[in-house]
């Protein structure tokens, strides 16, 4: 009974006040919105991972303000005096001065205080920020500390400035004023036209092992021959450490012939960044040492993309090109990881020829990632030179006298400019010429549509509409023979031509020719080769 009573009393409820669900309905719901602050980049470029902008800021801040108008160019954290306290090398540059070198400073922690000092600072040789890069190594092998800034100057020349820890231990307890202002001495400054290197040597077991001392690094300065009239033959120096006085000095000086190149091409390009740049623009095969071409490993250089593309050891890397400096021999570029923005990368390019090149890589030892190819060493351009050098002037005849066989049929060059290609007993005519552009070879094909519809020798469908066809020629020359054509076998009315080399093979790629040049559109390559009739 009490259930019956309540039911009755909730309907009554429900009919004297009414639920507004269409108010309900039509109710617009206020949520919260969640704002992410982005902080934007000045460069306009997309932002990086927060934790390598942190990393970054950390890398490149000092432990102490510095004094008005001196400015960061690099930062070097570590323990380098035994202290269980991280400290600084910073590389840095007065503004207040007009062509300011690079200096170099210690920053220390003192325990006494129990706050960081500023010990020390030198000048170095070098004045351009963006060619800097600083590091330690034990070059004399006694486990000393050696702190090396390399960089360039406003000559262009390359220069290395190396200063070592003194041998008294450094601590507040121990070192005196005089060697708290000096705890570094200079060791070397090279300033050179070419490029300096470390030569680096293996030491033996019971160095790495800490039971003895090793043996020093040399140092091989390379730089004009000003002696030799040829731009590219160079001089080789070599720098040994002397125990006696604690300096580097030259111990020995080698001529280098450099590949014999037409002078007026190679002062046209070094020199002159803008120019350089444009001749190590593309694709570039690693050299072994027994000259052959490793297409596993390879240099692409994209300046107008500002992009640097290594690729060794199944691994590619994309640098952003940042600066470029012109140096005696070629050019000096600094680039940074797109993907890990501390890691640094300094390559200094040599002209060798003019289908090759000479790559020495810096990197920015402090961050290392797995196992990097060995980047030091020649490189050759992308392309068969051979073909290039063997390539007949634009002044040579259009035409040639010589059957082909291919996949797409066989191709008849006639020597009055006509084509024929037979392919499964069908006959397809047209005209063809040969003609170079930029020192490029090109073949046009004109089909003759009244012999069966357009030939297309990259295979295409017919009927596209297309009247003419031009391919980039590739392929390798055979020896002129005597029993080849000449010009009297095209008849009294056909053109005299000067006779071109024929080639064993032809590899033709499908292009454009407009505006913009040379374009390759993205169908596939055909080859052919001579046969006889």
């Amino acid at each position: 009974m009490l259930i019956l009573v309540l039911v009755a009393l909730g309907i009554g409820a429900v009919v004297l006040f009414p639920v507004p669900w269409k108010a309900k309905n039509n109710r617009v719901v206020q949520q919260t919105r969640i704002i992410i602050p982005k902080a934007l980049n000045a460069r306009g470029e997309d932002q990086d991972n927060v934790s390598e902008l942190l990393a970054r800021e950390e890398a490149m801040s000092a432990k102490i303000a510095l004094a008005e108008g001196e400015i960061i160019v690099s930062v070097l954290n570590g323990n380098f005096d035994g202290n269980p306290v991280e400290e600084q090398f910073v590389a840095y540059r007065n503004l207040l001065e007009i062509e300011s070198p690079i200096y170099l400073t210690f920053i220390h922690y003192d325990e006494a205080s129990r706050a960081y000092k500023r010990l020390w600072s030198a000048p170095s040789a070098a004045t351009r920020p963006g060619t800097i890069s600083l590091y330690t190594q034990d070059l004399l092998g006694d486990r000393s500390i050696c702190v090396l800034l390399s960089g360039m100057n406003g000559l262009g020349e390359h220069t290395l400035t190396i200063f070592r820890l003194n041998p008294v231990q450094m601590n507040s307890v121990q070192m005196n004023s005089a060697q708290t202002n000096k705890p570094y001495s200079k060791i070397a400054e090279l300033r050179i036209d070419g490029n300096i290197t470390i030569r680096e040597t293996e030491r033996s077991q019971a160095y790495q092992m800490g039971l003895s001392r090793g043996q020093s690094f040399n140092i091989a300065a390379y730089g004009r021959d000003f002696e030799s009239s040829n731009i590219l033959d160079q001089v080789e120096i070599i720098f040994v450490y002397n125990t006696g006085n604690g300096l580097y000095e030259q111990r020995e000086r080698t001529r280098i012939p450099g590949t014999q190149i037409e002078q007026r091409r190679v002062r046209d390009l070094l020199g002159n960044p803008k120019a350089f740049e444009e001749f190590i623009t593309g694709l570039w095969y690693f050299l072994t040492p027994q000259g052959t071409i490793d297409m596993r490993q390879y240099i692409f250089f994209s300046p107008n993309n500002r992009e640097i593309i290594f690729f060794g050891d199944e691994t590619q890397q994309v640098f952003t090109w940042q600066n470029s400096a012109a140096t005696r021999y070629g050019l000096y570029i600094s680039s940074q990881n797109i993907s890990v923005t501390t890691l640094r990368r300094s390559i200094d390019i040599e002209l060798e020829s003019l289908e090759s090149i000479k790559v020495r890589v810096f990197e920015d030892v402090r961050l290392k990632i797995g196992v990097n190819a060995p980047w030091d060493g020649s490189y050759r351009k992308a392309g068969p030179p051979e073909n290039r050098d063997q390539k007949k002037p634009a002044s040579s005849s259009a035409y040639i006298n010589a059957y082909y066989d291919s996949s797409i049929g066989r191709i008849h060059f006639m020597p009055n400019g006509s084509y024929e290609l037979n392919a499964g007993g069908t006959v397809r005519q047209g005209k063809y010429a040969f003609f170079t552009i930029n020192d490029k070879e090109l073949l046009e094909f004109r089909p003759d549509g009244a012999s069966g519809g357009e030939a297309r020798p990259a295979g295409s469908a017919a009927g596209s509409g297309s009247s003419r066809e031009t391919y980039l020629v590739e392929g390798e020359y055979q020896e002129k023979n005597a029993g080849d054509s000449t010009a009297a076998e095209a008849g009294e009315n056909e053109p005299a031509r000067a006779e071109l080399p024929l080639r064993k093979t032809l590899t033709l790629l499908r292009v454009r020719i407009g505006a913009r040049g040379i374009e390759r559109l993205h169908e596939g390559a055909i080859s052919l080769t001579l046969a006889s009739e």
